[in-house]
């Protein structure tokens, strides 16, 4: 009986098989046929694109030319924009230079305890007053 059991096992393991191949075997043919389906359609677009290959080659020297000339155009396209351009008129006099924010302060010296002498603001105090270190 064990032997009989085998053997049914070893035909339906290779029936298995059998069918597993014939399955991937069509699937392998069904690829084969649209390979060559596109083999033949890349073998048409290399016969257009032979016929306007110098027209490319041309197309693409005329780029290289424009693209050149680009800085240059660029550069007299400004001259030309800036010559037209009105001008504000200058004020006869300009007035000297001020901060946005007022005049500057250093936060770190409160933090370390540092405090120019007399009492004065940190930046008001004159050469000859000594700075004092305030410890505590």
């Amino acid at each position: 009986m064990m032997v009989i059991l085998s053997v049914v096992d070893i035909v339906l393991l290779i029936a298995g098989l059998a069918f597993y191949l014939y399955i991937v075997g069509s699937q392998l043919n069904r690829i084969a046929t649209n390979l060559e389906e596109c083999a033949e359609i890349v073998r048409t677009i290399v016969g257009h694109a032979e016929a306007i290959k110098p027209g490319v080659e041309h197309i693409n020297r005329t780029g290289g030319v424009v693209a050149g000339a680009l800085p240059l155009l660029y550069s007299m396209a400004e001259g030309i924009v800036a010559g037209v351009a009105p001008r504000p008129a200058q004020p006869a006099k300009r007035p000297p230079a001020r901060p946005a924010a007022g005049r500057r302060r250093s936060r770190l010296h409160d933090a370390v305890g540092y405090q120019p002498g007399n009492g004065a603001v940190s930046g008001d105090a004159k050469p000859d007053q000594q700075a004092n270190l305030v410890i505590g």
